[in-house]
């Protein structure tokens, strides 16, 4: 499927008649794209699947860096993160989401991520959800990461966040009410009814869920996306592989990986337009130092 890119971008000066409260609808797009999402009305029919690699090298000193400079607890993950956020700003195709069987850009960068609230086989699974500005920093991303992350895990009484609280209400339910109030909430959201409170509660409205699979000692799994909700990308990693490998000197260097598996909504955006948006990921993890700085220029999506 292919969507045509404009030269200069398009910046909204009120919202429209059929926008939504967290993107803007795309107009300017080939009737392929119109049509497409009605042929894959949904997304779990609708997901490709690749995997890529990266050399840890640049990234893991630069995570030494900005521990010395006093960041401590600062990983991996925050460079990814980071590097996510910053392609968003130079590539906000990958921003785009599918609901109501129609194209939307959306305003901000909402990044969930999957979390154990314990390292342990019975330990429950968590979402914890940020928001992000286009021109943020990897120092700002580890800031409102931390802070979040620590007022959670601070919390004297029982440790849920409010998902967790409305997904165990939802569970008290018996099954026929339960999956009325789902399709009902499925309903809502597809006309552009579901309360925006609620809206900005859920996991399964966001640019990209990441999970860690490395704390797990396994490779990266190629995870399903979601048909509630309008997560268009899910991103899976790992850094537990390593390799040997011979540099132009001759010299035998052992070399740790970043491992992703990614799965993608290809209504959203053609091919060529996601390998430019993982071609750019890349070089900010390959050249980390460059997320020190806000973007020069933020790119806006088409019309």
């Amino acid at each position: 499927m292919h969507i045509k890119q404009v030269k200069t971008p398009f910046l909204p000066s009120k919202r429209r008649f059929g926008d939504r409260a967290e993107g803007r609808r795309i107009r300017s797009i080939e009737p392929m794209a119109v049509v497409a999402p009605f042929i894959m009305p949904d997304r779990i029919g609708s997901q490709n699947l690749f995997q890529d690699s990266v050399n840890l090298s640049a990234v893991e000193h630069f995570v030494h860096k900005k521990r010395e400079e006093g960041l401590a607890g600062f990983g991996i993950m925050h460079v990814l993160i980071a590097a996510y956020v910053r392609t968003i700003s130079q590539r906000p195709g990958i921003n785009r989401f599918l609901s109501g069987l129609r194209l939307y850009a959306r305003h901000n960068i909402e990044v969930v991520m999957a979390v154990k609230k314990a390292m342990t086989l019975e330990a429950e699974e968590t979402m914890m959800k940020f928001f992000f500005d286009h021109r943020a920093t990897v120092t700002d991303i580890f800031s409102q990461m931390t802070e979040k992350i620590e007022a959670y895990q601070n919390k004297k009484e029982e440790k849920e966040n409010a998902f967790d609280k409305l997904a165990r209400v939802l569970g008290y339910m018996p099954r026929f009410q339960l999956k009325g109030a789902v399709a009902l909430l499925t309903w809502l959201d597809f006309h552009n009814w579901l309360p925006e409170r609620l809206r900005r509660l859920s996991p399964f409205h966001c640019s990209v869920v990441f999970s860690s699979m490395g704390s797990l000692g396994i490779q990266p799994i190629f995870h399903h996306l979601y048909d509630f909700g309008n997560a268009p990308v899910f991103i899976t990693f790992s850094t537990v592989r390593k390799s040997t490998e011979i540099a132009r000197d001759g010299s035998v260097h052992r070399v740790r990986h970043l491992d992703l598996a990614v799965t993608t909504d290809e209504r959203i955006c053609d091919g060529f337009y996601y390998a430019s948006a993982f071609h750019e990921l890349r070089k900010y993890l390959k050249n980390p130092e460059l997320l020190e700085n806000p973007p020069a220029q933020v790119v806006a999506d088409i019309d």
